[in-house]
């Protein structure tokens, strides 16, 4: 029997997922916001290389050398980006000009808060994140752990906001299964829900942003989507994977008139 006295004990360590930067800047992107997207394509990456293969499968090798490499991932660690998916928003945001200073901004589906930040930092006034999921605080912005779906929700994020808001943002996406035709189906779902928590929530000539398949809209989601909003186009932003079936929908000049109007003729 060893009379070694047992050590300290070991502080438990987090597992990291990657494409996630460690730690996120308080400040996060360039001093100019407008210069924050050229990051990926201008900064100098570095090829990095798995130092062990042990217990992952080749799919899983494959995918995390991949992420690893991923010029997005690198600039998001870079410039303390919470995830490379900031840099969708960031590209959205250039193309369409949809968040404007002083703006009330409601992200769903926040986890782990990268398109927060870039609301905070592209100016808006208010911006609120909600998620089922755990989020780390971001500076300049409210955190709410909960289901949007929640009848309650609306009315809590206006108080929340001071006001309607100006824009709502919905990064969200179930899980897939791998199977085509019911992702698609699922995502329609999820972005049809985050529509009509935008029609609650939403004030007039504001704009929504969702993310869908490959596809586009489903026809009649487009189609209401059409009656309450003045434009709506989809987009693909750079920083979506060109193997990826990822697409957004963006509507701007939300009309609450117009939309009641073709409720009541249902």
């Amino acid at each position: 029997m060893s009379d070694k006295k047992p050590g300290p004990p070991r502080k438990a360590t987090s597992l990291r997922v990657p494409g996630r930067a460690r730690t996120s800047s308080t400040t996060p992107g360039t001093t100019h916001s407008l210069d924050d997207s050229a990051a990926p394509r201008t900064m100098r990456t570095k090829s990095i290389s798995l130092r062990t293969a042990r217990g992952r499968t080749t799919a899983q090798q494959r995918w995390l050398s991949r992420q690893l490499n991923d010029p997005y991932v690198q600039a998001a660690h870079k410039q303390g980006w919470r995830s490379r998916a900031a840099f969708k928003l960031i590209e959205l945001d250039d193309r369409f000009h949809l968040i404007q200073p002083g703006m009330r901004v409601v992200d769903l589906g926040a986890a782990p808060g990268g398109w927060t930040q870039v609301a905070v930092k592209r100016g808006a006034n208010r911006v609120v994140g909600v998620d089922l999921l755990p989020v780390d605080p971001v500076v300049g912005a409210e955190i709410v752990e909960g289901d949007f779906t929640d009848p309650d929700m609306p009315e809590k994020l206006i108080g929340l906001l001071d006001g309607k808001a100006d824009l709502v943002l919905s990064d969200m996406a179930p899980n897939t299964t791998g199977h085509g035709p019911t992702d698609h189906v699922r995502i329609i779902g999820l972005a049809r829900e985050a529509m009509y928590f935008a029609f609650e929530i939403l004030a007039e000539g504001g704009g929504f942003v969702a993310k869908v398949f490959q596809g586009g809209s489903e026809k009649a989601m487009l189609e209401t989507m059409k009656q309450a909003f003045t434009l709506v186009r989809h987009a693909k932003p750079p920083a979506s994977r060109k193997d990826s079936s990822e697409l957004y929908v963006v509507a701007t000049g939300f009309r609450p008139d117009r939309l009641n109007l073709h409720q009541d003729n249902d």
